[in-house]
């Protein structure tokens, strides 16, 4: 189903209207962009990656100062909500989750989705530490303002537990052992995309 806004911008609708949150986490340089970017290109659906807010959030704010997180999270929580309720049906979204800390993010995500008589479809992505320094200096994060700084993700996976979200249905997959080509092919057989 088609639906058009004043504007004559298409907006695509699935045939239930419910959204899928698919929510990519894992560590910095564990492949989230990269994966989500490849899933995109084999069905249908938007990404809100995880730098999107940060970025916004920084126009207002140095980073980690007072209110920074909050409005990340508010931003984060008013792009979910506007998706699901004008009829997005894939939302590729990635996090850095940490446990216990993300939970309560987590689970407004959650609440959103479910409000809207959507799925919320959590994949863990992970690697190596080695692997991931060595992919923490490439160019494209660099670009993308992310983390470069091996000695800083070391000291991140060092104090935060950067692991999958507490759920059963949780799918676990690990970015170095196959391609991103591969890993998003295994997301789409898994959820049924």
């Amino acid at each position: 189903i088609i639906a058009f806004r004043a504007s004559n911008i298409p907006i695509i609708r699935g045939t239930c209207g419910c959204m899928k949150l698919l929510f990519l986490h894992g560590a910095p340089a564990a492949g989230k962009l990269t994966v989500a970017k490849a899933l995109l290109g084999m069905v249908p659906g938007r990404l809100s990656d995880n730098h999107a807010a940060i970025d916004l959030a920084l126009t207002v704010f140095e980073f980690g100062a007072p209110g920074f997180w909050e409005l990340v999270h508010s931003v984060r929580c008013a792009a979910l909500d506007a998706a699901a309720g004008h009829g997005v049906s894939l939302l590729v979204t990635t996090f850095c989750y940490a446990e216990p800390d993300d939970r309560p993010q987590y689970e407004d995500f959650e609440a959103i989705t479910r409000r809207h008589g959507g799925e919320l479809l959590p994949v863990f992505l992970h690697c190596s530490r080695e692997e991931a320094v060595r992919r923490v200096g490439n160019p494209d994060r660099v670009e993308r303002r992310k983390m470069t700084s091996a000695q800083a993700l070391i000291k991140d996976l060092d104090r935060t537990d950067l692991s999958p979200v507490p759920r059963p249905d949780c799918l676990k997959l690990d970015t170095e052992a196959r391609t991103a080509e591969a890993t998003a092919r295994a997301i789409v057989s898994h959820f049924g995309l």
